[in-house]
């Protein structure tokens, strides 16, 4: 396309551009002097313009309609604007003309124009009576949908209205007093609210009553207690912790929603409409007059909730006294309290949000500038709390009753003296019988009603009774337990987490709570002393002293078989012990419920054990001590010495039963035949302190077999006290500050205590297990004692060349034989059967090497003696096999060597040296001197050959077994 048609063709081409393009065209034509080129560019140019000539009638054809009517609308408008100019005119004619009549009719105008402003506010006047005597009826519509800040705007801008613009008019007079008295009602109805608020909604159902299903009853509980009329509760998530809320966004109240949904924004709301009324210091302090009263009635709905949850039909709670009970009511309170001071502190910090910065006035009578503050803070509401809780207290734990009762307080030092329940008694005088009483003459009657009169104006009383007329309830029906100190054991924990949150929450001058200081005074004065009080007359009950000999009623005295059975126990337990036991219990219980006394119940535990222990020493060294001297029976001087002591206590058999008691009897600890060597020099010990010569006197050893049977009782008690100790002091070792020790621990852990107090547990439990050993060594020795008592007169006094063969063995061996078996009677049902074993194992050793030793207090003997000693073996070893159900071959060695004396010395020399030597140099020496003393026409000096010649047979078969 050349220049002319993209010129022609250009949609811009048709202002400015269109006069260009022809002017060029003039130009072009003008300016050229050649005639053919004119004639070509005119050509060219009619060509173009016929071709738009067709186009554009092209384009008239086809928007023929259109073109028509654009002309058509074109003219119309036209017309309009020709007909307003036209009017315009007109209108412009006519103002000027009025123009000239207003000015002419100017005051008339004004009067009217002022007539009609009177009348607008007459109207206005008349509208804003219609809606004033409407009030009333929206106030009760707002207060009945509780839009409190609504209906506050409402009626304080009516009674403004009525004061000011509306004061004037007599007939609203009536309606104005109304509406005053409508502004003190609606106050009252915010501060009812409000408490309703604070007191009433629980937001937290989780903690109400979970207990286990054995006793739970009423599962409405929870639903009763967050509400006294079971009006639906509010949701946890709505109400917004007071710290998150924003103080700088403004409080609205929506009509379409109900108001309660959210706890937080509803209290904000009832406190800005307290503002809007303009009675902020009078609702505060009607709030924290209000806060005793209504904890208390808390107190007294759910004490209500819990009697009839739990209490079954025509029985009270009371009556069970199981202070469960007390701990649910407290763990109710305790909730409903965190959820008060919850709500108190959501009004309080939107009284801040109202008064940010307290105010000063001046007084109008002294002139002194006085700070306005907030009449009441969280600290008043802690205070409020911590008292009920404590009137509550008071009464279940039975604090004025007990506080009359009160015992000595110096039961947990360690140098405490409770002597005075352990030490012999004098006794007891008759007390004198009174003749007559004046409990029923009319002075005690009419004094006795006195003094009940007063005492119900007693603090813990006037409570209960203003707990009791809130509920319609009489006080036994509403105790949850039977007021007791030991209550305490059973709140102590929650109560203890209770008042730590109490002094988080509120900063105490010294650091302790009124609570606190009253549960300390409480246990440190009242329940301390008690529980000693309690132990210390158990312990010295079962401890007592028998009246007429003076003797321990506490070693003499048993358990039966169902205690014996509940205690999972073989043998029987002294009654004492386990009354001591039970104590202890009692108060390792009591560490676990009370674990920031623990120090204090472990001094308690130690003050206890050392009583016992010098009651259990006082009372074993009754039975071991001769009469009042400090001369000891043998046994208990042998099992005091150091020396023999730790002997016995070497040997397999004792080792034995100490791996007994730990399960471990895998090892065998030595082999046959050093058990007969250490068994022999066991035997040679004990030959060795007593007196070759003199006979063992009566009082020396314990005739009394009974005696040996309360010994055993001891060991046995003691003994098993010692290991139930030694788990609690295992246990408190875990809990050491300064253990590494990582023992299981039961469910409830023992409190931390301090390693003084734990080192002394640990040498009691020492002495005791000490004590345990002493009486199963005494046990051991005094068997064998016996035995050197009863066999020592058989050679020294006892004729064995009589001429006639008596055919009973001797008196003392029957009489020997009669006191083992009774000690075996009473030692079976008393000691365990290892420990048994231990008293009456190697025992035909023994008696074994007696006899064999006595042989060189015979003077003579004969055939007829040798029989009868060979019976006395025989009947030992009888009665021995019966006790120990097991052969005694050791007496089966003594009976063979005394037959050696039907031998001459040198058929004994011969079997010697054919078989070996079966005794010792010395055993042969004895047996070859008494055949020399029996058989006279052996001559010294033939005697003396005898011995060369058995020297050189025993050593030359020494050397050859040797070799």
């Amino acid at each position: 396309m050349d220049e002319t048609e993209r010129i022609a063709t250009s949609p811009s081409s048709k202002g400015r551009e269109t006069s260009e393009f022809l002017m060029r065209i003039v130009r072009t034509l003008s300016h050229s002097a050649d005639f053919e080129q004119r004639e070509k560019e005119k050509a060219r140019i009619d060509k173009a313009y016929k071709q738009s000539d067709k186009k554009l009638g092209e384009l008239v054809t086809a928007h023929y309609e259109d073109l028509t009517k654009v002309t058509q609308d074109f003219s119309r408008m036209s017309k309009c604007i020709n007909d307003s100019r036209e009017r315009i005119t007109k209108i412009r004619e006519d103002l000027s003309s009025c123009k000239t009549l207003l000015h002419c009719k100017r005051d008339e105008l004004r009067r009217l124009w002022i007539e009609g402003v009177e009348h607008k506010a007459m109207v206005a006047l008349l509208d804003q009576v219609e809606l004033i005597k409407e009030v009333p009826v929206k106030l009760d519509n707002f207060i009945i949908s509780k839009h409190y800040l609504h209906a506050t705007d409402l009626l304080v801008n009516a009674v403004a209205k009525l004061e000011k613009p509306l004061a004037g008019i007599d007939a609203l007079r009536d309606l104005k007093a109304e509406l005053i008295a409508r502004n003190e009602q609606l106050h009252e109805t915010l501060i009812e609210e409000l408490n309703k608020q604070i007191y009433a909604a629980v937001p937290d159902q989780s903690v109400s009553l979970k207990r286990s299903s054995s006793y739970r009853r009423g599962s409405n509980l929870t639903k009763q207690l967050s509400d006294p009329e079971c009006k639906q509760t509010k949701p946890t998530e709505l109400l917004k912790p007071p710290e998150m809320m924003d103080l700088n966004k403004e409080i609205k109240e929506d009509l379409n929603g109900n108001p309660e949904e959210n706890p937080a924004h509803f209290i904000a709301v009832l406190v800005e409409a307290l503002f809007v009324l303009r009675k902020i210091p009078d609702s505060a302090e009607g709030i924290k007059s209000k806060i005793e009263p209504e904890l208390s009635a808390i107190v007294a709905r759910t004490s209500q909730q819990v009697v009839d949850s739990y209490a079954q039909q025509g029985e009270s709670l009371s009556s069970q006294n199981q202070p469960r009970f007390l701990l649910e009511l407290l763990e109710n309170v305790f909730h409903q309290f965190r959820n008060v001071a919850r709500m108190h502190k959501i009004v309080l910090r939107n009284l801040q949000r109202i008064i940010p910065t307290p105010e000063e006035t001046v007084d109008e009578v002294s002139g002194v500038p006085v700070r306005n503050e907030l009449l009441y803070d969280m600290n008043d509401v802690w205070s409020k709390i911590q008292a009920v809780l404590e009137l509550v207290l008071r009464e279940y734990l039975d604090v004025q009753t007990s506080s009359r009762q009160r015992a000595p307080t110096s039961f947990d030092e360690p140098s405490t003296d409770i002597n005075s329940y352990f030490s012999k008694k004098k006794p007891t005088k008759s007390k004198k019988i009174s003749l007559f009483r004046f409990d029923a003459s009319i002075h005690a009657m009419s004094t006795n009603s006195y003094v009940d009169d007063n005492m119900t104006f007693d603090t813990g009383n006037l409570f209960h009774v203003n707990l009791l007329s809130e509920v319609g309830l009489g006080k036994h029906q509403m105790e949850m337990c039977k007021p007791s100190v030991n209550n305490i054991t059973a709140i102590f924990m929650p109560l203890e987490a209770f008042i730590k949150e109490v002094e988080d929450a509120v900063a105490c001058q010294d650091g302790t709570s009124s609570l606190q200081s009253f549960v300390t005074e409480f246990i440190q004065n009242i329940f301390l002393g008690q529980v000693h009080a309690t132990v210390s007359s158990s312990i010295a009950a079962a401890t007592k002293v028998d009246e007429e000999d003076g003797s321990f009623d506490a070693l003499r005295h048993v358990v039966d078989h169902k205690t014996q059975k509940d205690l999972g126990v073989t043998r029987p337990l002294l009654t004492s012990t386990v009354t001591v036991d039970r104590n202890i219990r009692k108060l390792q219980e009591l560490m676990q419920s009370l674990p920031t006394y623990g120090d204090q119940f472990l001094n308690m535990i130690c003050n206890i054990l050392k009583e016992y222990r010098d009651t259990c020493n006082s009372a074993y060294r009754g039975i071991v001590q001769i009469e009042s001297d400090e001369k000891r029976v043998i046994s208990a001087t042998w099992a005091k010495d150091e020396d023999i002591s730790r002997f016995l206590r070497s040997l397999p058999s004792w080792r034995s039963l100490q791996m007994s008691e730990r399960q471990d009897l895998s090892k065998k600890l030595c082999s046959e035949e050093e058990i007969r060597t250490l068994n022999s020099k066991e035997a040679l010990i004990l030959i060795s302190n007593l007196s070759s010569e003199a006979i063992i006197p009566q009082q020396e050893i314990i005739t009394d077999v009974t005696q040996m049977r309360t010994i055993a009782n001891v060991h046995e008690s003691l003994e098993w006290f010692a290991g139930r100790l030694r788990q609690f002091c295992e246990l408190l070792s875990a809990r050491s500050p300064n253990s590494m020790n990582s023992i299981e621990l039961s469910t409830r852990e023992y409190p931390p205590v301090s390693d003084k107090s734990l080192e002394s547990l640990k040498m009691l439990v020492k002495d005791f297990q000490d004590l345990a050993e002493i009486c199963l060594l005494l046990l051991h020795l005094e068997v064998r004692v016996h035995c050197f008592y009863f066999l020592l007169p058989v050679a020294k006094q006892s004729n064995y060349a009589g001429p006639i063969d008596d055919l009973d063995p001797d008196s003392n061996v029957l009489k020997l034989n009669k006191d083992l078996s009774a000690m075996e009677e009473m030692l079976v049902q008393s000691l365990q059967p290892q420990k048994f074993k231990y008293i009456f194992e190697s025992l035909g050793f023994l008696v074994s090497s007696i006899l064999m030793s006595s042989i060189q207090y015979l003077k003579k003997i004969n055939e007829n003696g040798i029989k009868k000693m060979c019976r006395n073996l025989f009947a030992i070893q009888q009665n021995l096999t019966n006790i120990t159900m097991a052969r005694e071959t050791d007496l089966d060695h003594a009976r063979q060597y005394y037959e050696l004396l039907y031998m001459n010395p040198d058929d004994v020399l011969s079997l010697i040296v054919e078989k070996g030597p079966d005794y010792s140099y010395t055993e042969y020496v004895s047996l070859f001197q008494l055949y020399q003393k029996s058989h006279p026409h052996i001559k010294p000096a033939n005697l003396d050959t005898l011995l060369h010649k058995l020297e050189e047979v025993m050593n030359k078969t020494q050397n050859g077994s040797s070799t």
